[in-house]
């Protein structure tokens, strides 16, 4: 059912006071120092122009300021949305006719126009429940693949030699092939700089690492004409403000544009979402997945229409907000502020800014994506998850990234079903000197009672494991005692069942009157209950033979009530 669309505008600044500029304004100024070396080189990632980060650094987060509901969060580019990103402009500049010229920028405005939609229509629908779909092992197998693409990816601009193969092995198979034509200085460099992002996080100096090498790489460039020497620098970047332009997308594949929307979405707010409940529970501050729809939604329409890309919450730029303590959106504000002064007056020192410097920034970023502390975690608690992260991270580095996230979804489904498809079931009996039932393997003290069995199977009763269930009843009546008379199915873990598993029910109750055992049913619910009724097997069964609870049962059982009893519990 369509909920009510409720805009949250400005909760982000809810209850703002002017003394939290003390603490909003050096806030603000770390974000921008921190996003700018990442707006100007995740660009790159999807074959973007540099100006296009920091369009979207700046009205990104004045667009979410206005609409997102929390206070801490900001919003930028982000490195595994931009790996899917690339891989999105990719199939969709091969979808367009030959002959027709592609414009990557448009390509890329159009889609966040899209993501931003599917937002909305999700906020519309109340399909928060989306972030939970893609699980968090999943997640991380996922972004350690997208980080093992992005770092592939570098080889170019690190090596300043042009690579045109694409996946993972071919790229390192071609560079290999051209080693002759390696730029040693511009490899040099990049190295040097990657070294020197490590020093400083090793050594924890004050000043984030990419804004330390973007400072040391234009100093250096400067003083030795790095341009000159045939290292590659970012070039001329527009002077001027991002303006309002809508491109015309007439031209382009639409179902293509739909299709990568949607895929951008999908890991954009399962990122989104798994960092800001990260941080929610840091700082003490409830997420609420259904109103940061709305947020992220406009979030992303705003570089929509001032030509950029689909942004995320920014793990980086939100970490040094909590840690500066800023205390609402209007530090998102004066970010934006500091990097619109940025373009206008230090345009000339981010033109000579070198390429290499930007890949040991992607480097250093693709790899921290890969969450190696999770993997063990994972490991540690379950193998099959851990399997699962396995499947989701192979996926993005084998069939690309945009083919790894249908990967990842599959992967979300076979896990789901896998943990659903073979419910587990128990025999239960009484403990002297307790009351209630207790699982007869899990307390070996627990003792069956005299010709009655009582059975729990904790799971739904769906199409795909009904034969399952059914026949592991089955198994379970054959090893009974010969004196049992009745079985007694304990419902309480079963939530949902449909027809077929209605019908696996029926042939359970025909097997045990075949074997002369009452088959009773104790603790379904009224909803399911009414499908049996309409599928017949209450009256199969007998509608005196479903019961409240179990003790009802157990007492039917005992004193030989026959089928005309009505239902207990008030099910009807």
């Amino acid at each position: 059912m369509l909920q009510r669309f409720h805009m949250p505008i400005f909760r982000g600044l809810e209850g703002f006071r002017a003394d939290w500029l003390r603490s909003d304004i050096p806030a603000g100024l770390s974000i921008a120092a921190v996003g700018l070396p990442s707006a100007i080189a995740y660009p790159a990632i999807a074959g973007l122009p540099p100006e296009t980060g920091i369009y979207a650094s700046i009205v990104a987060p004045v667009a979410y300021a206005l609409f997102g509901p929390s206070r801490l969060l900001v919003v930028g580019s982000d490195a595994g949305t931009m790996a899917v990103l690339a891989a999105v402009i990719g199939t969709v500049i091969a979808a367009q006719p030959a002959g027709t010229s592609a414009d990557p920028v448009a390509i890329a405005s159009a889609l966040a126009l899209g993501v931003g939609a599917f937002y909305f229509a999700a906020r519309l629908l109340r399909l928060g429940v989306l972030a939970s779909f893609l699980s968090r092992p999943i997640l991380v197998g996922f972004f350690a693949g997208v980080s093992i693409s992005i770092l592939v990816g570098q080889i170019g601009r690190f090596t300043g030699v042009r690579i045109e193969s694409d996946g993972l092995l071919p790229p390192i198979a071609e560079i290999i092939r051209k080693s002759a034509l390696i730029h040693w200085p511009t490899l040099l460099f990049g190295l040097a700089m990657f070294a020197l992002l490590w020093i400083v996080k090793a050594t924890r100096l004050p000043v984030p690492g990419p804004v330390v090498v973007v400072v040391v790489s234009v100093i250096l460039s400067a003083i030795f004409n790095f341009e000159a020497a045939g290292i590659r620098v970012v070039g001329d970047l527009p002077t001027g403000l991002p303006s309002f332009s809508l491109h015309a997308f007439s031209q382009m594949p639409v179902d293509r544009i739909v299709l990568g929307s949607a895929a951008v979405f999908l890991i954009s707010f399962g990122s989104s979402i798994v960092s800001a409940r990260s941080f929610g529970a840091r700082s003490g501050e409830e997420v609420d997945a259904n109103q940061e729809l709305i947020g992220l939604g406009a979030a992303n329409i705003a570089p929509g229409l001032f030509g950029s890309f689909p942004i995320a919450v920014s793990d980086s730029r939100t970490a040094i907000n909590l840690a500066v303590g800023g205390r609402s959106q209007a530090a998102g504000l004066v970010s934006a502020v500091t990097l619109m002064a940025t373009l206008l007056f230090l345009n000339g020192a981010l033109r000579i800014l070198p390429i290499p410097a930007l890949a040991a920034i992607l480097a250093a970023a693709a790899i921290s994506l890969i969450d190696v502390s999770e993997l063990r975690k994972i490991w540690h608690i379950s193998r099959a998850e851990f399997v699962f992260a396995l499947i989701a991270m192979f996926g993005a580095i084998s069939f690309g990234v945009l083919n790894g996230v249908i990967v990842a979804i599959a992967a979300t489904l076979i896990y789901l079903l896998r943990k659903t498809m073979f419910p587990k079931d128990t025999l239960l009996g009484r403990i002297a000197g307790r009351d209630g039932f207790y699982d007869m393997q899990r307390f070996p003290e627990a003792r069956g009672i005299p010709g009655i069995a009582i059975c729990l199977v904790q799971g739904n009763l769906l199409f795909y494991n009904a034969d399952y269930v059914r026949i592991r009843l089955r198994t379970v009546a054959d090893g009974l005692p010969a004196e049992t008379r009745w079985f007694i199915l304990d419902a309480s873990a079963i939530a949902h069942i449909d027809s077929t598993g209605a019908a696996a029910l029926d042939a359970v109750q025909a097997n045990l009157s075949g074997r002369g055992i009452v088959f009773g049913v104790a603790h379904l619910n009224a909803e399911v209950t009414e499908l049996l009724g309409r599928a017949g097997v209450v009256d199969g069964i007998g509608a005196g033979k479903f019961f409240g609870d179990t003790e009802d049962a157990l007492r039917a059982a005992r004193l030989g009530e026959g089928s005309d009893r009505p239902l207990a519990g008030g099910h009807q």
